[in-house]
This record gives structure tokens, C-alpha cells and sequence, in this order.
């Protein structure tokens, strides 16, 4: 594109990386806003059930590499800015907000994370490294500097901290892979296969998510059932799909304080929706990460036996068998 306008080649990597960092700043700030349009209190801090920056943040790191750094560090800033009027106080909530993340970008790289999410080891890696420990960050430099500046009373610092960590944990593991899939599509575009049934998974979630969300009944257990259809029929594109939808729908009614979440304070609200999302979030992802990999062994063994079918079918007719190209993808096809 810098080519089409006539931008000369020594300046197209800034005009290219300026871009970028714009885009990436604009998708974090998209994303905040939209985490913030339902909010719990917990001890007088507004904390979010999800917060969807964090897997933005993330998934541009897996995809565009530490060059998306100061996008993410913008994207803070302006979601901070909408809030409020900027203090001292501000300049730690961003670095910490673009901490987290690097963390997580730093561990994942050093573990060796495929961004294809093909083996359940992939998926293990982005809850445990992605998730749980990289977030961390975050929610400490958060919740501590709201307790240092005195916003915050040292007695509620724990249900605040544990709030936000768990907000963080969720936007990782149901954001970043359906950020990490729709890349993955751009490159593979998916055969139409199944439409059927997916319409009918569509239509049998359209009806049975919001009944377990708003009924008196606390029925939120028949999502699961859902989850594991979508997982073993479309992987990760329909239970991450599934689990963003239930998730979306099971916040906004505990923001309202409907079907399941009524009568309940407003820390058992937050403890219970947190609960559910983090188990159905993590059934998603860990399930489909195990269906993936054991179908790509599957295919591996039926390849591997193909060939030897091959090989022996020459061996026979006494022809040398057919030499096969080398250099492929170890766990995949060649």
C-alpha cells in the first residue's frame, strides 16, 4: 500500500509501522470499550467480568511480534483517558496493562506456543503461561497502585485483585484464540462443510444460552452439553464461539442481576459469573485443543499408512518405491 502512494522506501517501515501501531491501538480501544459496557462493583472498584484488551493484546503479539508494543501501550492510554482525567497514577495503570501481556507474549514464545493451537500442549500453554500467570502483572500493578494511591481500602485489596486477575485470565483465554483462528482463516480459508448442522447449533444456542442466562432456575449447566457439541463437530470455531456467547449473555445478566444472579450481593454476583465463565471458557479451549490434536494424529497415522501402502504396492510390481519431498512440517502434513 505504501508503494500504491508513492512513499519513498526509506521512509515506507515508519509510515508502515506507524499504521500498524495506529491499528493496533484502535483495536485495543474498540475492544476496552466494549468490555466496559457491563462492569461490576467489588469494594467500591468498578472491575469487568471480561476484559477483552488483554487477548487483543496478546494475539497481536503472537501474530505482528514486539513491534505492536507501543499500539497496546496507546490503546491503554486512551481507555484510561476515556474513564477520567489522567493522574500520576495513570502512567502505572498502562505499564502495567502492557506488561501483562508482553509477559505472557515472552513466556509463550520461550515455550514454544504455535499460534495454530493444534496440540492440546498449545492450549495448556496459553491458560497456564497465556492466562493465569501472565496476568498477574496486570492485576498487581492495577489493583495495587488503586491501593497506594487510596482509592481502595487495604481490606478490600484481595476481592479487587482476584476481580481484575480473573477479568485479564478470561479476555486471554476466550479472545485470543478466536483472534488466533480468524488469522489462521486468512491464510486457510475453511471449506463450507456442515452447514446443517452448525445452523442448527446456531439456532439451539440462540434459544437454550438465554433461558440458562435469565431463567429463576439456576440452569447454567445446560451450556456445557453445547460446548461439547460445538467442540467436537467445529473445534475451536464453534465452542469458543459458543463459550463468547454464553459469556456475554451470562454477564449482561449479572450486571442486571437476573434469572440466576438475583437476590445475590454484589460479590456473590461476581464470584458466581466469574466461576462460570472461567470453567466454561477453559472446557472450550482445552477441549477443542485435545479434539485438534488428536485428529491431526489421526491424519498423520492415515498418511503414514498410505505411504507405506504405496511403497509396498512398488516393492511388489519390483519398481523402487516413490520417493517422497522432505523439509515438511514435522506435525503435519508434508
Amino acid at each position: 500500500m505504501a508503494a500504491v502512494l508513492g512513499i519513498p522506501g526509506r521512509t515506507r517501515p515508519l509510515v508502515l509501522l506507524a499504521v500498524q501501531t495506529l491499528s493496533v491501538a484502535a483495536g485495543y480501544y474498540a475492544a476496552g470499550r466494549l468490555g466496559l459496557l457491563r462492569r461490576l462493583v467489588a469494594e467500591d472498584a468498578v472491575v469487568t467480568p471480561v476484559w477483552p484488551p488483554t487477548g487483543v493484546a496478546l494475539a497481536c503479539l503472537l501474530v505482528l511480534g514486539p513491534r505492536c508494543v507501543p499500539g497496546i501501550a496507546l490503546g491503554a492510554l486512551l481507555v484510561v483517558a476515556s474513564l477520567g482525567p489522567l493522574r500520576p497514577a495513570t502512567a502505572g495503570v498502562v505499564l502495567g496493562n502492557t506488561a501483562g501481556p508482553v509477559c505472557a507474549y515472552l513466556m509463550l514464545r520461550a515455550a514454544g506456543f504455535r499460534t495454530d493451537l493444534g496440540k492440546l500442549r498449545d492450549g495448556v500453554l496459553l491458560v497456564f503461561l497465556g492466562a493465569l500467570t501472565g496476568m498477574l502483572v496486570s492485576a498487581t500493578a492495577g489493583a495495587g497502585l488503586l491501593a497506594l494511591t487510596g482509592k481502595l481500602d487495604t481490606a478490600g485489596l484481595p476481592l479487587v485483585w482476584l476481580a481484575w486477575w480473573v477479568g485479564d485470565a478470561m479476555g486471554v483465554v476466550i479472545v485470543t484464540p478466536l483472534l488466533l483462528l480468524l488469522y489462521g482463516a486468512r491464510r486457510a480459508p475453511p471449506r463450507p462443510a456442515r452447514w446443517g448442522e452448525a445452523a442448527g447449533l446456531t439456532v439451539i444456542a440462540g434459544v437454550l444460552v438465554p433461558v440458562a442466562t435469565r431463567s429463576s432456575v439456576s440452569v447454567l449447566f445446560l451450556v456445557f452439553p453445547l460446548l461439547v457439541w460445538a467442540a467436537l463437530r467445529f473445534r475451536f470455531a464453534g465452542s469458543m464461539l459458543c463459550a463468547l456467547f454464553a459469556s456475554v449473555l451470562a454477564t449482561v445478566a449479572a450486571t442486571d442481576q437476573a434469572g440466576p444472579f438475583a437476590g445475590l450481593s454484589e460479590v456473590e454476583v461476581m464470584i458466581k459469573l466469574q466461576a462460570f465463565n472461567g470453567t466454561m471458557a477453559l472446557t472450550a479451549l482445552l477441549l477443542s485443543a485435545l479434539i485438534t490434536e488428536q485428529r491431526n494424529t489421526r491424519r498423520s497415522v492415515e498418511e503414514a499408512c498410505q505411504e507405506l501402502v504405496e511403497a509396498l504396492e512398488h516393492l511388489t510390481a519390483g519398481d523402487p518405491p516413490p520417493r517422497r519431498p522432505t523439509g515438511g512440517d514435522p506435525d503435519g502434513p508434508p
